[in-house]
């Protein structure tokens, strides 16, 4: 049997730290490795204390993770500094599509927040015409998946576009495109459900947070199916550490159960090794392309849960990942876009792109 002897060092008690950790696996090596602290978080703490008050620390910060100013730069230094890292997806287009080449693109598309804005009631986070616009053209040209945290119904009713891939829930319900979802009988058209067995288990934990969280001014708990969000934007700041151990309390019981965060939502999702980034692969091995040199995967999000698909572009050294940014953040992403608007126009500009290399030919 392996022995692992786990050190944690740190120095200040945020989710965010970055956690140095040494794995003896024999007296013949040993490896070091980095992971954050949220990934330890769990085992360390279950009494709750610590864990809520850092649950709290997370919540404070942006997502993903904003980039910490230092003594030595301004803010604009600062902006210019990681722009010049993570450089407009605009002011590179002709990089990125003179890198595609020859290759098929698959674009990936975050909904909250990079298609629609990020606004205070989740229910009403509407995309413009506009942009829906963009991304049906886009999918006339391109295969096109949406991956959120959202339910596949919820953000159906959102993009109202059938020729897309939906991968919802963060990637544990994914639909393939349709002519018309009308005709579709229970499962049919779904490609991956791998969470199906926690369904119960969610409806039940869903039930017990709209109890247990009714008291608390602002709070909203969202049913996606395959995971919860827990949505704080609307409370206040001074009942977040309160909002915090509510949802701790329940997911005591539901060992089976996860917790991990997103621009002002926590998210409760089952323990399975699934995120963003595997349905990336997912999706890509769907259509073809798991193996391909002659692909370019595109991936648009603004939130903490899309570096998972990040980090598999950039660990595939193929394709190009962009954030939806307006602030320095953390990144695996390559490139950087400001908001919806310009999500929007760099749609735009690949379709004329593609338009044009159409008649070209």
């Amino acid at each position: 049997m392996t022995n692992q002897n786990v050190m944690v060092s740190e120095s200040k008690p945020t989710i965010g730290v970055k956690i140095t950790v040494t794995l003896s696996n024999s007296s013949l090596f040993s490896k070091h490795i980095t992971i954050s602290r949220k990934k330890v978080l769990k085992k360390l703490d279950n009494e709750g204390g610590p864990k809520v008050h850092a649950w709290v620390d997370s919540m404070r910060d942006s997502s993903p993770t904003r980039v910490k100013s230092t003594d030595s730069l301004s803010e604009t230094e600062e902006q210019s500094s990681w722009i010049a890292h993570h450089p407009s997806a605009l002011d590179k287009f002709e990089e990125i599509v003179n890198a595609s080449k020859g290759k098929k693109i698959v674009m990936f598309l975050d909904y909250d927040g990079t298609l629609a804005p990020i606004v205070e009631d989740p229910d009403r986070a509407f995309m413009t015409n506009e942009m829906r616009e963009a991304v049906r053209d886009v999918a006339g040209y391109f295969p096109t998946a949406i991956v959120t945290g959202r339910c596949r119904d919820k953000v159906f009713s959102f993009v109202k576009l059938a020729g897309l891939y939906y991968a919802a829930s963060h990637g544990m319900d994914i639909e393939g495109p349709s002519k018309s979802r009308k005709y579709k009988k229970g499962n049919q058209g779904v490609l991956f459900q791998p969470a199906s067995e926690f369904l119960p288990m969610i409806d039940e934990v869903y039930k017990t947070l709209l109890e247990k969280t009714k008291s608390i001014p602002g709070a909203k708990v969202e049913n996606n199916k395959f995971c919860l969000s827990v949505h704080f934007r609307c409370v206040d700041e001074k009942s977040w550490g309160t909002l915090a151990e509510e949802v701790r309390l329940v997911l005591n019981e539901y060992p089976k159960l996860k917790l991990t965060q997103g621009r002002k939502v926590l998210e409760i999702r089952p323990t399975i090794k699934w995120d963003k980034g595997r349905a990336l692969e997912f999706l890509l091995e769907a259509l073809g392309y798991a193996n391909s040199k002659d692909v370019v995967p595109v991936y648009i999000g603004d939130d903490r849960t899309d570096e998972d698909a990040f980090k598999v572009l950039r660990n595939r050294e193929q394709g190009f990942g962009i954030l939806v940014s307006k602030v320095p953040k953390d990144t695996n992403a390559s490139y950087s876009l400001q908001e919806p608007s310009e999500v929007n126009e760099f749609l735009r500009r690949l379709v004329d792109w593609k338009r044009s290399s159409l008649r070209q030919q």
